[in-house]
């Protein structure tokens, strides 16, 4: 298939706006994220949503209410002076099934400073349902080498939330 011809095929099968639309919610995701907003973050997220993050459980959270179960501690430390600063995202958009794929500067600023080109990879999921985009899957993940230096605010062993933490 020419690239003339996927272009034309692409444009006959996914409205212009849903990229800049899925654009937007993971704008307004990141925002909320960098705030400590927990609404925020919780807002265009399915019922049945899969994430797997940096700290454990290895299977991931299930479920909506594992999924704002598992914030709580992150937003708490974030709140500390922590950034969440999204520095790439690209989308991709289907009919009816999305991906996109971002990069975020994800620390507090000793760590920033320390590791200034590090970053948080993040994949998301998304489909369309009742006509608006919602995410289905999220995952989170540094470079492996980079994960030790990081004050991530559970313990790697236990995967116990951890209060001690101070930026």
């Amino acid at each position: 298939m020419s690239a003339d011809h996927a272009a034309a095929r692409r444009e006959e099968t996914v409205p212009a706006d849903d990229e800049a639309l899925i654009r937007e919610l993971i704008e307004r995701w990141v925002r909320a994220v960098d705030a400590g907003d927990l609404a925020g973050t919780l807002t265009d997220h399915a019922d049945d949503i899969v994430m797997f993050d940096v700290p454990p459980p290895a299977e991931g959270v299930r479920g909506f209410d594992a999924y704002r179960a598992a914030w709580p501690a992150f937003l708490d430390w974030q709140a500390r002076e922590a950034r969440f600063e999204l520095t790439s995202l690209e989308v991709t958009a289907g009919r009816d099934v999305a991906f996109a794929h971002a990069l975020l500067r994800c620390g507090t600023p000793g760590e920033l400073a320390r590791d200034p080109r590090n970053r948080l990879r993040l994949t998301f999921g998304l489909r369309r349902r009742d006509g608006r985009w919602v995410v289905a899957h999220e995952h989170h993940s540094f470079p492996s080498s980079s994960v030790r230096h990081l004050s991530c605010p559970h313990d790697p062993q236990t995967g116990a939330a951890r209060t001690d933490l101070r930026p």
